[in-house]
């Protein structure tokens, strides 16, 4: 009988046997928390919920670190102050409707922020991580659409994330290729949620959170971060539900280009700035890559097929089922763009909307023109404007729900948007609206953009978030506040359970890819039969990649 037990003991790996030694409580003030680098101190907010702001979760990613994947974080002596945002990713002033409350912008940026309800370790509530928009070029983790608390108030871990863009996140480069002896080279910005996604498994813990119970999401560029995230294979088991709002890597209107077009790219880009090796460009001053890749005529760095993150398009990924089977809620809104990314200057008119699908589309325009019909004024304004949101994101996030439904073996909750905005302020009579719905100066030359009659691209952040009242360019009515609050709770019972559907909400039918249903948002929220599948099997059949 000794001799048995002896044999278990020997079996037993050395860490877990350490792990059963009784230690005394670490003593930690009532805002610290110990993560793996050391011991954080945040603040307390009214009702309970405790907020850790500018937490780094790699190393910076300056100097010799500068395009190269997110590295480990260095363990701080004594308490470290998670009182303030961290700087901001560099980045160009591109978006009106961008509201940073981080200090400035830097390469040192790859911080997070956490919103917590729990009062003590023990209590393992579930976590939502959440990527934020801007085209992969302009954003923050800071930004206050995206701030966790109404979340926290709902029982959840709010996790917001920076990760690093344009040139500093997606330069490819045939020397970066071959340093990093897997002959990859771009994605570092996808390879930073990667990293926060490891950071939350090891320390969320530590803040009351279930790292067993992670949700991701995203809206824009943080959505098709999402669907990169699942069709990663270094992400995979990393998070359990998924979320994705407007925008997704399959068949995207961003392009997925290869590796070898990539580095063809930033050896072109490098050239400009006479940098003939690496370490020139790695030399040089973030302000001056900033301010070339900003240039009109500079190259887009955006997400690749790199072999490495993403072994294979997205869409090849998804077709066949090795994506993270994982349940996933998305959706988009119901005029994500206007006639005029369409149709540029020209104003819209039956012959100038038909011209565009005729120029775009060729021998198949008249297919495009029997499901998006513009005989009248009327109807070429609003085919125009449908035809917009859909090339340039509905389509793409359709595809990404379509190709789940079918390989994923998980359950697709499909959503549209279609509140829209209520009019602005008093206070900002004399501004207009940016693309996003934000705001920018008014420039008394230019041309009026058209006004939105559905809910425009971005418009549902602050309602799905509970942040409203963050935002003070609009006037928000009673009836914004009760859709906010039914989409906060869609949103809250899918991270709890992976299922949206509970508290006497109307019934969120899964959407299968056979007579799909979708939820349609709005002051009156009810479940519909997805009125334009044919008008997305068109489009999934011209444009596939």
């Amino acid at each position: 009988m000794k001799s048995v037990l002896l044999l278990l003991l020997l079996t037993v790996p050395f860490a877990a046997l350490s792990q059963t030694k009784k230690t005394p409580a670490e003593k930690l003030a009532a805002n610290q928390v110990r993560v793996a680098s050391g011991v954080l101190e945040g603040s307390a907010l009214a009702g309970g919920v405790r907020v850790f702001r500018g937490v780094p979760f790699a190393a910076p990613p300056v100097g010799a670190l500068r395009w190269q994947p997110p590295q480990p974080v260095q363990p701080w002596p004594g308490v470290r102050a998670a009182t303030a945002f961290a700087a901001r990713p560099m980045q160009q002033p591109v978006f009106g409707d961008m509201n940073f409350r981080s200090p400035a912008g830097s390469e040192d940026c790859l911080y997070l922020n956490v919103w917590t309800p729990a009062a003590a370790a023990r209590e393992r509530r579930p976590v939502l991580v959440y990527f934020y928009g801007g085209g992969f070029i302009a954003g923050d983790a800071s930004e206050p659409r995206y701030d966790g608390e109404a979340m926290a108030r709902r029982g959840i871990v709010a996790v917001t994330v920076n990760y690093r863009l344009g040139v500093f996140g997606f330069l490819a480069h045939p020397e970066l290729s071959q340093e990093s002896g897997r002959h990859a080279s771009g994605n570092y910005g996808l390879l930073d949620q990667n990293a926060a996604l490891r950071w939350v498994q090891q320390n969320i813990a530590a803040f009351g959170g279930d790292p067993q119970q992670v949700s991701i999401a995203g809206e824009s560029a943080g959505a098709m971060s999402v669907s990169g995230q699942m069709a990663s294979p270094l992400s995979k088991g990393l998070f359990r539900r998924a979320i994705g709002e407007s925008g997704s890597l399959l068949n995207s209107s961003l392009g997925l280009t290869s590796l070898t077009a990539a580095e063809q790219t930033g050896a072109g880009f490098a050239a400009r700035l006479n940098a003939p090796s690496l370490a020139a460009l790695r030399a040089l001053p973030a302000e001056q890559l900033l301010a070339a890749a900003g240039q009109p005529d500079a190259p887009r760095f955006a997400p690749i097929v790199d072999g490495y993150f993403l072994p294979q398009a997205a869409a090849a990924i998804f077709a066949a089922g090795q994506q993270a089977r994982v349940p996933l809620l998305l959706g988009w809104n119901s005029e994500e763009m206007n006639a005029g990314w369409l149709l540029g200057k020209q104003p819209v008119t039956p012959e100038t909307y038909q011209q565009a699908v005729q120029k775009r589309f060729g021998d198949r325009a008249a297919e495009v023109l029997k499901l998006y019909p513009g005989a009248t004024a009327a109807q070429a304004e609003q085919s125009a404007t449908d035809l917009a949101g859909d090339l340039f994101i509905a389509y793409s996030t359709w595809k990404w729900a379509d190709a789940h439904a079918r390989t994923g073996g998980q359950p697709v909750y499909r959503y549209l948007f279609a509140r829209p905005r209520p009019a602005m302020t008093p206070a900002m009579g004399n501004a207009t609206a940016g693309l996003a719905g934000g705001v920018v100066k008014a420039d008394p030359a230019a041309p009026k953009p058209p006004v939105a009659r559905g809910a425009v691209h971005s418009a549902e952040i602050e309602y799905a978030l509970g942040n409203l009242a963050t935002n003070t360019v609009y006037a928000w009515t009673p009836d914004d506040y009760k859709v906010s609050d039914v989409m906060q709770r869609y949103f809250a019972n899918f991270i709890k359970t992976g299922n949206p559907n509970g508290g006497r909400l109307p019934t969120w039918p899964v959407a299968p890819a056979a007579a799909p249903q979708q939820l349609r948002l709005d002051v009156t929220t009810q479940a519909e039969a997805a009125p334009h599948e044919a008008r997305y099997r068109l489009l999934d059949e011209l444009l596939k990649k």
